[in-house]
């Protein structure tokens, strides 16, 4: 190989002060000469899905050591959407992605590592993970933490999904106090990302089609025996990626991010997925238009439905061959590009015809289908002129077109309590606003309104809009992402008590029925919002770009300065 990133550290007279400083880290003098792997784990104590991350952490270093580098573990920060949800807290979820990817574009470069292996688990980790593996271009392979295993609630399977919509259960009497608790001790019962396609498991499926990770990285259980194996291989596979000088941008391609949407519209993932594959792109200077998602999902038929839209569960997907049978399904109407590298080396190809489906139920062929299209759309018009995002594969038959009174609420709490209060009606749209990336700030992820409203029995019949985005989890004609946000004055601000909103989902269109000139008048009329301006949000709500762009940070010239 030319020389190593981790040359700049490790050798020659002018390093002795650095190497020393290796000693005192256990280190032997021979140990300069081996490639330095950098271990970013996201262990923590306050996520489910991390609480086991040391022990995977163990194991990719034993692998590090035996293909014949030096694993150097550090750790970044990570958000449990679940327990931020519906406070102030979800203001700080999607900030936690950008801090995430500057931790690990410092450390590479504050300390020359050769290489990554990246263990996260959960939402924005994953994607702040690979944002800064990509921003810095180091050799990096990928193993999360793994999904969680269902649960089990009187005869059925249960997860996180179902205790929030128990909750709107609870409020409409369908559903006692002792139930409620019942259900909640038994809905999250081992560590792991939770047990549906929500988006932490939707963004590990994306980084496996990718090529960043070994097949079965997001399939396997957490708890399985054979997650500890492929955190082994991958530890060992990180310092042959690091030897053959696979930069993390090798993935990033036209073709990688066309097979990841091809995936993501053939399992219906979560919407959450633009935001995420939107910056990964950006990272690596690739263009993602949105445009991209519909083409794809327009070819590319829903052949497996999980939870929140189904009944079957990350371990039923791992059961009948996982992410690389899902793209064997895909290859036999050409509808990805075998081609595409991975870390083992062989070809995206190489690996899914090697992983054979297991379960035509799960996995489903295309004359059984659960629809010709894929399961995310955007939507556009005169409410949404850049964009808005809506999972199509979770929303019910009947809702897919619609058309109803808007009823306009400044944030997600004041939402909350009127359908708590039972003061939505059938037929009726929620306009959730200003909780876009400035005006939220961080645009708060909504699973309370949609999981109130699916346990009220309303998701046949309202429907809900926002410049916010929604959980993985979340089900329903709900609609998230929409731009420009209100905060920037799109048009979402204009929209009135009463004001009639037509979706049109396999249109791909969205209108607030209400004259051009009316809008030209509120337009005049409307003052923006005092935005928040200290600390790590006010940060953030100086330099985010829309959710069109997914909510990056755009780097701005400093002001000049006057001398003294």
């Amino acid at each position: 190989m030319a020389g190593r990133r981790s040359d700049a550290v490790t050798q020659g007279p002018g390093r002795a002060p650095h190497r020393s400083l290796m000693n005192a880290l256990g280190l032997s003098p021979s140990d300069a000469n081996r490639p330095l792997i950098g271990i970013a784990n996201s262990y923590n104590e306050l996520i489910p899905g991390h609480m086991h991350l040391r022990q995977l952490a163990e194991q990719v270093k034993f692998g590090v050591w035996q293909g014949g580098g030096v694993p150097l573990e550090f750790n970044v920060i990570g958000v449990c959407d679940g327990i931020a949800m519906n406070h102030r807290g979800m203001k700080f979820s999607l900030v936690s992605r950008e801090t995430i990817a500057d931790s690990v574009e410092i450390m590479v470069e504050g300390h020359g590592l050769d290489g990554l292996v990246l263990i996260p688990n959960c939402d924005k980790v994953v994607p702040g993970m690979v944002m800064g593996a990509v921003r810095v271009d180091v050799p990096t392979a990928v193993i999360s933490g793994g999904p969680m295993l269902p649960g089990e609630h009187r005869g059925r399977k249960v997860d996180l999904k179902d205790v929030f919509e128990a909750v709107g259960q609870y409020f409409a009497g369908s559903m006692d106090a002792d139930e409620l608790a019942e259900l909640e001790g038994s809905a999250c019962p081992t560590c792991g990302s939770c047990a549906g396609l929500f988006t932490a498991n939707s963004m590990s499926c994306l980084t496996e089609v990718l090529g960043f990770s070994l097949p079965g990285d997001a399939t396997i259980p957490a708890v399985y025996s054979s997650r500890l194996a492929l955190a082994r291989a991958t530890g060992a596979q990180a310092v042959e990626v690091v030897k053959q000088e696979w930069g993390a941008r090798r993935y990033i391609t036209e073709a990688g991010l066309r097979n990841a949407l091809a995936l993501d519209a053939a399992l219906g993932c979560s919407t959450n997925t633009v935001l995420h594959l939107e910056a990964i792109a950006g990272e690596a200077g690739v263009a993602l238009p949105l445009e991209s998602f519909n083409e794809v999902s327009g070819r590319t038929p829903q052949v497996v439905k999980m939870s929140p839209a189904g009944a079957h569960y990350m371990d039923d997907l791992e059961r009948a061959g996982g992410v690389m049978a899902v793209l064997n399904r895909l290859s036999e109407r050409e509808l990805v590009d075998g081609s595409t590298p991975t870390i083992s080396g062989g070809s995206l190809r190489d690996q899914y015809q090697a992983r054979p489906v297991r379960d035509a139920e799960v996995i489903r062929p295309f004359d059984r289908a659960y629809n010709q299209t894929g399961g995310l759309a955007i939507l556009y018009g005169n409410l949404a002129p850049r964009g808005a995002v809506v999972k199509e594969a979770a929303v019910l038959p009947e809702m897919l077109v619609h058309s109803g009174p808007a009823r306009v609420f400044e944030d997600e709490a004041s939402a909350v309590s009127a359908i708590e209060a039972q003061a939505i009606r059938p037929g009726d749209v929620v306009v959730i606003r200003y909780c876009g990336p400035k005006g939220g700030p961080g645009m708060p992820e909504m699973l309370t309104p949609t999981s109130a409203l699916a346990g009220l029995g309303l998701d046949d019949s309202v429907a809900l809009v926002t410049d916010g985005r929604f959980s993985g989890a979340s089900r329903g004609a709900s609609i998230g992402h929409a731009a420009p946000e209100a905060v920037d004055g799109g048009p979402i601000a204009l929209v009135e008590e009463g004001d009639i909103i037509s979706i049109d989902i396999p249109a791909r269109r969205m209108t607030l029925e209400v004259a051009e000139a009316e809008l030209e008048t509120r337009r005049s009329a409307w003052r923006p919002p005092v935005l928040e301006t200290g600390g790590v949000l006010g940060r953030y709500v100086a330099a985010v770009s829309g959710a069109e762009e997914g909510a990056v940070l755009r780097v701005k010239p400093a002001a000049p300065r006057e001398g003294i």
